[in-house]
């Protein structure tokens, strides 16, 4: 009986101390990588103003091949739709494109179901500089307590930037043909 209240305590302290650490977390996060690609923006910008072009380049496709995808409302910028379901590594979700600002900017809102839900935005920033521009990846948000959980015991800025960079760098070879 002393063996089970110890290992009893010893959990509850555990959890308890889990969750003050987790309440030390920052409220908000953001997930920002950049690449320099030698073209110029009215290259780039069409591949990811239009998701009929993502599967050329974003990350998510390697990871499940037999992810379902559905496009809705406007073929491209603002009102375009992405909804998705696929396996544990991309979970399912939906983005739509809320701004869209020719060759120099694309504001998305995501909203994911899976693994858990999250309601994020995601930003391209494209500055051009003679022949070539600096193309910045961005999400932030606000982080909940799960979250919070969930960044002690796994680096989602790394997992998620490095996503960004093998996205991104798809994005490079594609623009630069």
């Amino acid at each position: 009986m002393a063996i089970i209240k110890t290992t009893l305590t010893t959990l509850i302290t555990a959890i308890a101390v889990v969750a003050i650490y987790a309440t030390t977390k920052p409220d908000d996060f953001r997930v920002e990588r950049s690449q320099i690609i030698k073209a110029p923006s009215e290259k780039i910008f069409p591949l990811i103003n239009d998701f009929n072009h993502w599967p050329q380049w974003s990350p998510w496709e390697d990871l499940d091949p037999n992810m379902k995808k559905t496009l809705k409302g406007a073929p491209k910028g603002v009102g375009a739709i992405s909804e998705w379901e696929g396996n544990k590594d991309v979970g399912s979700g939906k983005i739509e494109i809320i701004k869209s600002t020719p060759n120099t900017q694309i504001t998305m809102q995501l909203d994911m179901q899976k693994p858990f839900p999250a309601a994020n935005t995601v930003e391209f920033s494209l500055a051009s500089e003679k022949d070539e521009t600096k193309v910045t990846w961005s999400m932030s948000g606000k982080n909940s307590f799960i979250a919070k959980v969930m960044s002690i015991f796994i680096n989602c800025e790394k997992m998620v930037g490095d996503q960004f960079e093998k996205g991104l760098s798809k994005l490079k070879e594609v623009s630069e043909k």
